[in-house]
């Protein structure tokens, strides 16, 4: 996978799961719904979202609260 590193990051899929990818979409299907949230969890962990920039891998549906950097910060508090 691609997830924005300099290098390409491996990741070894159960026998008992299907992962597919589609342009920016991962999709994970399998009869065991515990071994599907752990696997997805265990993808998102590869590249948690940054609340700065919004990059990194995120749920579908998911809402990222925004922070503001330093620069509007401190432009706001003078």
């Amino acid at each position: 996978m691609n997830i924005g590193y300099s290098h390409q990051v491996f990741l070894d899929v159960p026998e008992d799961l299907e992962v597919s990818i589609e342009k920016n979409v991962i999709t994970i299907k399998g009869i065991n719904k515990q071994n599907v949230g752990d696997f997805a969890a265990f993808v998102r962990k590869q590249r948690k979202t940054n609340p700065y920039s919004g990059k990194g891998i995120k749920y579908q549906g998911e809402h990222i609260i925004r922070k503001t950097g330093k620069k509007v910060a401190s432009a706001a508090g003078s």
